[in-house]
Formats: C-alpha cells, structure tokens, sequence
C-alpha cells in the first residue's frame, strides 16, 4: 500500500493548484559559488550602473546570510510563455517592440501573491513550532537563478537564465524561505551542449564569454535600468526595442517544450502587442502613468520610456517619423530632447 504523501509532495500539489508550473526545494546554503561569481561580476564592472548589486553583495552571495534562520527554500516557477514568436515583431520598425513579461500585469505582484497564499499554506499544516516563512520575488537580495538551478528548476544556460527542459525559457522564479526543515530536490545539470543561438543572437553582444553577461550592453538592461542617454554607437542596435529584450530567450530550442501561459494576467494587452511608435511619444506624464497603471513599464517613468521610444523611431528609417519626433527637441527632460535631435539627424531632418 502506498504510504502518505509527504509535506514536500503537498507542498508540491498546493504549488500547483495555486497556478505555480513547477517547484524544488534546496538549502540555503546549495549555492557556494555564487559569492564568487557575483563578486567577479562587480569587479569588471559588468553591474553598470546597478549599484544595489554591490551594496548588497553579501547577501546576495549567501542566502543563508540574509536569513540565518532558513532551513529551507521553496523555488517556485511560473510560465508567462507567449502565443506567437515575438522576433517577428523586429520586422516592423514602425512598432514598439516590449518585452513579453511586460505587456500585461506587473508579475512581481501576480506571483508574490501566490508565494503568500503557498506560505500561509505551508504554515497552517502545523509541521513545526514556531515555524516561519519569508516570501521573495525579484526585489530582494536573493539570487533566484542559481538558487532555481540548485532545486532542480533547471540550470541557468549560456545566456545565464535559467533554462527548463518542460518549460523552456519564459518563467518567473520565487521563493519561499522557511524555517521548515524539507527533503531537497536533485540540483539540475547543464544541457546546452554546443549550441550558442542565444549568444549569437545577440544584437549587442553582451556576452563575453559564454555564461558571463556584461549589462552594460545588454537591450534589456539599457531600456529599463539604464540612467541617462545610452552610448550612441548602441543606439542604432536598440532597433525598436523600447522596453527590454527577448532575443536570447526566444531563440532556445528548448522553448520547443515550452508551456503557454495559463495566467491571464501574463496574456498580451492588445494595445501593447503591437504599439505605434508615434502613439508612445505623445505621452505625457500623466498619459504614460495612465496606460502603464499595474504594468512593471511604470517604474521606469515617462522619460526614460520616451527616451527609448524616440531611439527606436531614430531607427525606423522613415522619413514620416519626423512629425512625431520634432516636438521632443525641446523636452523638458534634457534626456528626451537629447534623443529626439538623435533621431531627428537619423531621419534626415533639422532638428
């Protein structure tokens, strides 16, 4: 007769029924490489202008350290798989090019949920005394990929994401910290072999080294974290990407086994699967924060949004485009007026 489903196989069910796609469970100490590395990473500078990676470098490095009291991490991934190739989006210029995690509700909100509701679970089974959980979703000093790859999720590919043989690459990690001591999973092993599309893609080329990330040219890190104006030797390779990047993730093979989203939230607001550039730069504050209210874009504010609008408009090689971009020259923001003369020379047009 089979025995009782234990507390990780439960756990696992209620995961599941909540809407997560997968879970594991390692220590908080599976990651002794990631100090190192994280470390190696500051050093060269590859961090930009990201300077809370630095600040927080020794919790970031050590799970353990940010929580002495942890026995256990709960890794929880949950798909956001598009329904169509969003490459293909590349191909018109006169389009904004957003990212596919951004189009719809802010994810940090939709899974920090779920991890509350799995932790007010876990709590209620009454395992432990005293026992306690802490929930985290991309805000905090916790390196959710290797932590993610330690609990068998998947392992982090040459593009240094985290990559699933069930689910591809288009998944949100979280994590739920608990005093609960928990049997782990087997940390998962590399399966990239020879292939390096993800790097070859790249329009930057952001990668050093198979494995290592400089941010400084990366699309994604350039458009939303960013300060400033971007170097203007990689404005032209921005292409109309206005808010992140897809490139490396959607070339995977692995996608093949990919899941699509079930979360409505994560599901392509028609408005922004295939924006007009010309509608985006219009924006006024007060319009940029209505249209984004409840989307991550919000964070990054009107300016720095424009800004990356008026580069992809500089890079649509229409002429028309003019209309649209000569009122920002003299934009408050001494950003935006900046990249409104940029793409006004690019288009052939006196700014």
């Amino acid at each position: 007769m089979a025995g009782q489903p234990t507390l990780a196989d439960r756990i696992r069910d209620e995961a599941l029924a909540l809407g997560f796609t997968d879970m594991g469970i390692c220590r908080p100490d599976a990651i002794p490489q990631a100090a190192g590395r994280l470390k190696g990473f500051v050093e060269a500078g590859y961090h930009g202008q990201m300077g809370w990676m630095e600040e927080r470098m020794g919790w970031r490095g050590d799970p353990a350290a940010l929580w002495p009291e942890a026995r256990s991490v709960i890794m929880l991934a949950e798909t956001y798989t598009p329904d169509e190739d969003p490459l293909t989006l590349l191909d018109m210029p006169e389009r904004g090019n957003i990212s596919v995690y951004a189009r719809n509700r802010d994810y940090h909100d939709l899974v920090k949920k779920r991890l509350k509701r799995l932790g007010r679970w876990l709590l209620a089974q009454g395992e432990a005394d005293g026992a306690a959980i802490k929930v985290f979703v991309d805000t905090a000093p916790v390196m959710e990929k290797p932590l993610g790859a330690a609990a068998g999720l998947g392992w982090q590919g040459k593009h240094t994401n985290l990559v699933s043989r069930s689910l591809g690459s288009w998944f949100f990690l979280g994590a739920v910290f608990t005093t609960v001591e928990l049997p782990v999973d087997a940390a998962e092993v590399d399966h990239c072999g020879s292939c390096r599309r993800c790097l070859d893609i790249c329009p930057t080329d952001a990668f050093p080294a198979p494995y290592r990330l400089d941010a400084r040219k990366c699309i994604s890190y350039l458009t939303i974290e960013h300060d400033g104006p971007v170097d203007p030797d990689l404005r032209p390779l921005l292409g109309n990407r206005i808010y992140g990047c897809d490139d490396c993730l959607a070339v995977c093979p692995w996608n093949k086994f990919a899941e699509t989203a079930q979360e409505a939230g994560y599901w392509a607001r028609v408005e922004l699967t295939r924006p007009k550039l010309t509608h985006l730069v219009a924006l006024d504050d007060a319009g940029f924060r209505q249209v984004f209210r409840g989307s991550p874009i919000k964070r990054i504010g009107r300016n720095r949004f424009v800004r990356n609008v008026l580069y992809a408009l500089g890079n649509s090689g229409d002429p028309a485009m003019r209309r649209a971009v000569r009122p920002l020259c003299d934009d408050p923001d001494p950003v935006v007026a900046d990249a409104a003369r940029w793409a006004m020379d690019r288009l052939g047009g006196d700014a």
